[in-house]
């Protein structure tokens, strides 16, 4: 059961923060403020019902314990019903009361990669990539490809995306990992399923203050910009490679023509290369404690199938299965894999406190 001084504090915190918003007139803390409202407001609102069905319920007692043998039946009956309400609202609020990571509302740079299987592999690369620009179009959040190597026969090697907008790293990730394929692909001739697989990595992005990167730590290379078979396609050096010295994290951007431009979207992904390192040794650290089924992120474990025979998707982690492969791939059905993934993890979590508490 949640302490009554937890639940007066959360709303005590929520009136408080709505009367500073009257009164702060720097920009900075107009914008904090704003997002702790935010934040704060349905935590707030489910403290105040769960404050209300507990007093209600109290009261109701009192009734029952009345001499008058009508509000007594009905005072019973009230009891009964706040009896099964109040446990599902003390649930609900624990999961909101979870800490949070401070990276859920961040924006990410999505990296997908053919794995093993030649062309098909490419060609399902193309086909994760097209499944979260579809459920990205859907959130109302922005896209924009950083860079991308097609392959000959279609879909990509590896392909970059910035993607923004509320809550995209928190929707997103628990995606890193291997995704595999399983399907009959269109050069075979003799009808067999063959499995090939891609690699998915979602790393926030942080803001400049979450991790600091000296001029002295790179190496910044400039050389002309190369297409397929190495031929150059630019006859300027607009290619840029930044080599952080200190950690060996090598990155390559040549996509844009302009060399300033590319070192910018280097900067932004070595930037969230070294904050996704940084977040991976801190979550070693915790998994010393507990060891997490579903969020270790580790780029070779083998998270998901797409199985098309069959016409099904299974989770690995949390043994789920949709029978919506089209609709999953469309970015139509997904919602229902990430969903029960958040769900997976905030239970596990939540029995984590349960045990230390």
């Amino acid at each position: 059961m949640i302490p009554q001084d937890k639940l007066d504090a959360v709303t005590a915190r929520f009136a408080a923060v709505e009367r500073e918003m009257t009164t702060v007139t720097d920009a900075d803390a107009i914008v904090r403020l704003g997002k702790e409202h935010a934040e704060l407001r349905p935590v707030a609102e489910a403290a105040r019902e769960l404050t209300a069905a507990r007093r209600e319920l109290a009261e109701a007692k009192e009734l029952a314990a009345s001499g008058d043998p009508d509000m007594a039946e009905m005072a019973r009956e009230e009891q009964a019903e706040l009896k099964a309400r109040i446990p599902q609202l003390e649930e609900a609020l624990q999961v909101m009361l979870l800490p949070k990571d401070k990276a859920d509302n961040a924006p990410v740079i999505l990296e997908v990669r053919a794995g093993t299987g030649g062309d098909e592999a490419a060609l399902f690369a193309g086909d994760l990539f097209s499944m979260y620009q579809r459920y990205a179009q859907a959130q109302g959040w922005k896209v924009e490809v950083l860079s991308a190597s097609e392959s000959e026969v279609g879909g990509y090697k590896e392909i970059q995306a910035n993607v923004s907008g509320h809550g995209v790293f928190g929707h997103l990730k628990f995606e890193s990992g291997v995704h595999r394929v399983q399907r009959v692909p269109e050069t075979e001739t003799q009808g067999r399923i063959h499995t090939s697989a891609a690699t998915v990595a979602v790393l926030p992005e942080p803001e400049d203050v979450d991790i600091e990167i000296s001029e002295a730590d790179l190496r910044i290379d400039v050389f002309r910009a190369s297409g397929p078979g190495g031929q150059s396609v630019n006859t300027t050096d607009s290619a840029v490679r930044i080599t952080h010295l200190p950690t060996g994290v090598v990155v390559i951007q040549q996509d844009e023509k302009s060399q300033h431009k590319n070192r910018a979207k280097a900067m932004k992904v070595l930037r969230a290369r070294l904050y996704e390192a940084e977040r991976a040794r801190i979550d070693a650290e915790r998994s010393a404690a507990r060891q997490s089924q579903v969020g270790s992120g580790d780029r070779s474990e083998r998270i998901r199938t797409y199985n098309f025979p069959q016409g099904r998707v299974t989770d690995h982690r949390i043994g789920l299965t949709v029978h919506k492969l089209d609709k999953v791939l469309a970015g139509e059905a997904l919602d229902e894999v990430l969903d029960a993934l958040i769900l997976a993890d905030q239970t596990e979590r939540l029995a984590a406190m349960e045990g230390t508490g």
